[in-house]
């Protein structure tokens, strides 16, 4: 019997996951190899990040992600999540996802399509850095990632100062491939500080260092592929609960980049537009867990 619509398929066959990806990821392209081989494998084969769910695509947002989630649809009858591989830096990318989701939540996705939490937020990157880096020697500890904008630039700057409060590396500093100061320049300013040695980590999910600055250690990737998963599998395993009862995340993401940018950096003499209380946000689902106290970063993964 053909299932009624708006019933959400949550219970039918294996769940398929479509990745977003955006500047931490280099467009996605640093995902490539979280997707199943074979998108119509079981849930035992490469690419599957637990019992129940396969990788079937990771893409940007836009006109692909829109491509790989008709297909995805279209590859069988149970429920795709849409998880945006964010680290915490890319709201924008949460918004886009969200848009892009939009119009098939409400055709050929109505009842089986979801959009998960972001798989990170900025307090989870802060204790996956601070793991990271606690396996460099003394000396510097370089924080890499591709340039995005002035915000999501700045943002990293926050976030490495905070890995150096609660860390135990005298110097931590930023650079940035493609942008200002790159991976060379970090690391020549890490020696005229007094680092002996410069380890890069990523903030990212891509690698430390896409050249070679001379010196320079790489401190390998921030995540391991099962750490990945195991965060992918928790957000998913949140939205097919949400979604068993209605709510696909789409209008919440809607809002992702609310208070982000521009229009709320208030300089002086700046338009101070009223801005709601915090009760008055209307959020449908509650996050798949507690967020990580920002005071003390923890640096597990968490689930």
């Amino acid at each position: 019997m053909a299932r009624p619509q708006g019933v959400a398929a949550t219970g039918t066959g294996i769940t398929t996951v479509v990745l977003a990806g955006g500047h931490e990821s280099d467009g996605a392209r640093d995902l490539a190899a979280l997707v199943a081989a074979d998108p119509t494998a079981t849930a035992t084969a490469e690419g599957t990040t637990a019992a129940g769910l396969v990788v079937h695509a990771a893409a940007p947002a836009g006109r692909q992600l829109t491509g790989a989630v008709r297909s995805a649809l279209a590859a069988g009858e149970g429920p795709v999540c849409v998880v945006p591989m964010t680290l915490g830096r890319d709201p924008k990318l949460v918004a886009d996802t969200a848009r892009a989701l939009r119009w098939l939540a409400a055709g050929d996705g109505r009842g089986r399509l979801a959009l998960t939490a972001p798989f990170g937020a900025a307090e989870h990157l802060i204790g996956w850095l601070r793991a990271a880096a606690a396996t460099a020697p003394d000396g510097a500890v370089l924080v890499t990632a591709p340039a995005a904008g002035p915000f999501e630039d700045a943002e990293l700057f926050r976030i490495a100062r905070l890995v150096r409060q609660y860390g135990r590396h005298r110097w931590v500093e930023v650079a940035f491939e493609g942008g200002d100061p790159d991976p060379a320049e970090g690391a020549e300013r890490c020696r005229l500080l007094g680092a002996q040695q410069v380890t890069a980590v990523p903030a990212s999910f891509g690698p430390a260092l896409r050249g070679a600055p001379t010196g320079v250690r790489d401190g390998g990737p921030l995540l391991r592929p099962s750490a990945i998963a195991g965060v992918v599998a928790a957000r998913v395993a949140a939205a097919l609960h949400l979604l068993g009862h209605g709510e696909d995340g789409i209008t919440a993401g809607l809002d992702a980049e609310h208070g982000h940018g521009y229009a709320h950096s208030h300089g002086p003499g700046g338009d101070h537009h009223p801005h709601p209380q915090p009760s008055s946000h209307q959020h449908p689902h509650q996050h798949p867990h507690p967020h990580p106290h920002a005071h003390t970063p923890h640096a597990h993964t968490p689930h």
